[in-house]
């Protein structure tokens, strides 16, 4: 059966990043960003084209299901909590309630989780769920995982790396 792991990028390091997922056994990589790029230096060996090149290197599937992204507007629900809350995006710890409701309904309502598993190889083991947020709670990689759970009883374990 396959098993899933969530795994983000800030606070990390580039050799942290890739040791996490190394040790965790990840064969298939699966990137559910809408934009697949970081702005500045520090986080730059995630922006897709370097991202997918390191981990051909380190023998691990690249996929994206950009499907699982949220869309702008739903983006926006979290930027407004954010800024009422007056937290830095790489600082949060949750999601807002808005945002969740949000992507539930645009996203999570039409997504079959049963999709997800028959896009992947047949011999995908360990499949990462990746987005930037550092905690998973405050990620919409952690509701994807949920509904992995609940509707097709996978085990997910969230790394922070």
């Amino acid at each position: 059966m396959t098993k899933f792991i969530t795994i983000g990028v800030y606070g990390a390091t580039e050799g942290s990043f890739f040791q996490a997922l190394q040790t965790a056994d990840v064969d298939t990589f699966c990137d559910i960003r809408q934009r697949r790029g970081v702005r500045g230096a520090k986080y730059a060996f995630v922006n897709s084209k370097r991202l997918q090149a390191k981990l051909a290197e380190l023998g691990i599937r690249y996929l994206h299901r950009k499907e699982l992204a949220p869309t702008t507007a739903v983006r926006q629900r979290q930027k407004d909590a954010d800024k009422a809350s007056k937290t830095a995006k790489r600082k949060r710890t949750t999601l807002g309630p808005a945002f969740i409701a949000a992507y539930e309904e645009e996203i999570l309502t039409d997504f079959d989780p049963q999709s997800l598993l028959d896009a992947l190889p047949p011999n995908a083991d360990v499949v990462a769920l990746f987005c930037v947020e550092r905690e998973p709670a405050a990620c919409h990689r952690s509701l994807v995982a949920h509904k992995l759970q609940n509707e097709m009883g996978l085990t997910v374990d969230h790394i922070v790396p």
